[in-house]
């Protein structure tokens, strides 16, 4: 039997994107985004619901989103979920999911109007066994992620 793991989100940048590069030159860029829902409760009262995810970008549109991108700015996000768990500074282990973007489509205005695309690099992020490249196929050890 088949499994997919597909994730399709429209929402705003929570904070402008932090690009980083890995040892190897690899970009990667963080950034949050808000996606709300609302809706009538029994009382007939509106009520709204924000849920924030961690978007992670590598490769050239890791770079296309540090550069276009900025907080309050609307993006199309297709990707996948990603789960690692790691030790913070007091030996604490800490979880942590994430959304590892295959494509980035900007939407709104950016000052210049219209719409860009991140589009390219191909997929890939942090998985459960380490991290793989931009282009999905080899792995980064750990230690070259540069967050």
């Amino acid at each position: 039997m088949a499994s997919v793991n597909k994730v399709i989100l429209v929402g705003n940048l929570g904070k402008d994107p932090e690009v980083r590069f890995t040892p190897s030159g690899r970009a990667v860029a963080k950034f949050p985004i808000a996606t709300a829902e609302s809706w009538m409760d029994q009382e007939n009262s509106r009520q709204e619901r924000t849920e924030w995810h961690n978007i992670v970008v590598w490769g050239k549109q890791a770079e296309s989103c540090g550069q276009y991108l900025a907080k309050g700015r609307q993006v199309f996000i297709e990707g996948a979920i990603r789960s690692r768990s790691y030790d913070d500074k007091e030996g604490i282990k800490r979880y942590v999911t994430e959304i590892v973007a295959q494509r980035v489509q900007f939407l709104g205005s950016s000052g210049g109007g219209g719409r860009a695309s991140a589009e390219g690099g191909g997929s890939g992020g942090s998985g459960a066994g380490g991290n793989f490249d931009e282009f999905g196929g080899g792995q980064i050890p750990e230690d070259d992620v540069p967050f």
